[in-house]
């Protein structure tokens, strides 16, 4: 009897989880469990190796790719119905891309605030002229054009960390595409965790609670030991 009782309770249990429907995010960690984050559960999530692959120029096949693949870690989430990691740089849809670097002695030795606001794409004046002047020697129109700063913050975290937050607008084609970025720099000086969102700028002015929420989830875990 006692037996029958508690497979009754079981089933009551399941059949109520089954009820509450879908869990409301999905929570995210990069392979070393140190950067952490969550999306809304909408969300479909995306293999983001060929977002690796146009940041880097890298050929799949390269010795260069092998390395970086080593040391990078990324995800993609997009919200549209029909997910492609293309709409990195155009949607009308939410499009939301992490990556944690394990940065070289090189890399560790030059790092600073702006290059962590230039870690993906062009923000700094600097960096921007210097994007213009390599797409004017190719002969090729850049696909990133007028530039709007919207907000600039710089971040000074637990432990010692630091890092940016920033958001702007690029009119790419015929849209103007909004990017939340955030990147910090651990306690170490070891790893770059960065997230970018993107959605078209209508999208982002109706939706920006939603993607604050998103952004202010991207933090740095310490793990024991």
């Amino acid at each position: 009897m006692k037996k029958t009782r508690g497979l009754i309770a079981l089933l009551a249990a399941i059949l109520t989880l089954s009820a509450c429907g879908q869990p409301e995010f999905t929570y995210v960690r990069d392979k070393s469990g140190t950067t952490y984050f969550k999306v809304p559960a909408s969300f479909k999530q995306l293999d983001a190796y060929p977002i690796e692959l146009y940041l880097s120029g890298d050929h799949p096949h390269s010795q260069a790719a092998l390395l970086r693949a080593q040391r990078v870690w990324s995800t993609a989430f997009d919200q549209s119905a029909q997910p492609s990691v293309a709409h990195l740089l155009g949607s009308g849809d939410p499009f939301v891309y992490a990556t944690v670097h394990r940065l070289t002695a090189e890399q560790r030795d030059a790092i600073s605030l702006n290059l962590l606001r230039d870690f993906i794409l062009p923000v700094t004046e600097q960096t921007r002229a210097l994007y213009a002047r390599q797409a004017m020697a190719t002969g090729q129109a850049p696909l990133f054009n007028r530039f709007e700063p919207i907000g600039d913050d710089v971040l000074s975290l637990d432990g010692g960390a630091r890092g940016v937050h920033v958001r702007f607008n690029y009119q790419i084609g015929a849209y103007v595409q909004t990017f939340d970025h955030t990147a910090i720099l651990d306690e170490k000086g070891a790893t770059v965790s960065v997230m970018l969102i993107g959605c078209r700028s209508t999208c982002y002015r109706e939706r920006a609670a939603e993607f604050d929420k998103i952004a202010s989830s991207f933090k740095l875990l310490r793990l024991p030991g």
